[in-house]
């Protein structure tokens, strides 16, 4: 897939998640196949005014490159200063959130709130594009009603002002995560552009990815949700488009996708702060698997990535001697 002047390896896109797609969680998506990782929905105001905690959302590392950073805001020449920061820091891709529904970020009129205000997304974006020579992509849902006029609405609008590519989740703005996604507005927003078109929403399995490139003619697939403790789905993606059969992510695997996690999330968070949130993320990977309760219930209290290491260490030995017996 091609977005603008950058090419990524195939089709499939780590979806931006507010809070979940840090540096760690990219590059365990990265490992596992996927052409292009998205950053967490970083705040304008903050980059351009210099919040440490939002400055530190850039952390980035060769190895997950090609690398989109989502940005949101509503004021255009804080997004387009925004953006320039972004670009300055090493990353491929400027993306800008359509999508957001949450109450904070909608009373700033910004996220899905853009979609009802064409002539704000427009200034927004013809900023954003004058200000950076990377490619420009957007994030936009459905709108705010179920026809998905908005979304072609501003996805032509988009277009016009030099956007690069589009991703769409056709929900609406008051649906949240809420109903199935209406893939039929995927394929409306593609027939209606000649930019890439990347679909999302209610890509479960390898199978609803390669259901999805033939229902909506979409350029490329992405995956939020479904990826939280399972990146190894853009490995069974890749496998089933190349006629493969895809293979589910085994306990040895989990396992040493647990350990990189920990180990990057110190690396790069330091460790008080990465085992404070490993006490609940360790847990995304054994869902499903022998004794994930009592796992579960050890991790709870960890507070050095020692004590970590040790319980994933003791827990694979306990699944390894219930496979023996």
């Amino acid at each position: 897939m091609k977005i603008g002047s950058v090419k990524t390896d195939n089709f499939t896109v780590l979806a931006p998640l507010a809070g979940i797609t840090n540096l760690p969680l990219r590059l365990l998506a990265k490992k596992a196949g996927c052409g292009l990782v998205c950053s967490e929905m970083i705040s304008a105001n903050g980059l351009v005014y210099g919040s440490d905690k939002t400055v530190q959302l850039l952390a980035s590392a060769p190895e997950e490159k090609p690398l989109s950073v989502q940005l949101f805001g509503s004021n255009p020449p804080i997004m387009a200063e925004a953006a320039r920061i972004v670009q300055d820091s090493g990353a491929d891709v400027v993306d800008i959130n359509f999508g957001c529904s949450v109450k904070k970020i909608l009373k700033s009129n910004s996220g899905s709130a853009l979609m009802k205000d064409p002539p704000l997304a427009c200034r927004i974006l013809d900023s954003v594009r004058k200000a950076i020579s990377i490619p420009l992509t957007i994030k936009i849902r459905s709108g705010w009603e179920p026809s998905g006029k908005q979304a072609i609405e501003i996805a032509r609008l988009a277009e016009g002002c030099g956007v690069d590519a589009i991703a769409v989740h056709p929900r609406t703005a008051t649906q949240g995560f809420r109903g199935e996604a209406n893939w039929s507005i995927i394929s409306s927003v593609k027939r209606a552009l000649t930019i890439p078109v990347i679909g999302n929403g209610d890509v479960t399995a390898p199978a609803d990815a390669l259901r999805m490139l033939a229902e909506t003619g979409c350029d490329g697939v992405m995956v939020g949700r479904a990826a939280i403790g399972n990146p190894m789905i853009f490995a069974g993606m890749l496998a089933a488009a190349n006629g493969r059969p895809p293979a589910l992510p085994n306990d040895s695997q989990r396992i040493l996708m647990m350990t990189a996690y920990l180990q990057d999330s110190v690396r790069y968070l330091g460790e008080k702060v990465a085992c404070r949130m490993m006490r609940s993320r360790l847990c995304w990977f054994v869902k499903g698997m022998r004794n994930a309760g009592q796992f579960r219930n050890a991790v709870r209290y960890i507070a050095s990535e020692k004590e970590a290491t040790d319980l994933i260490r003791q827990y694979a030995e306990s699944i390894s001697a219930w496979s023996e017996n």
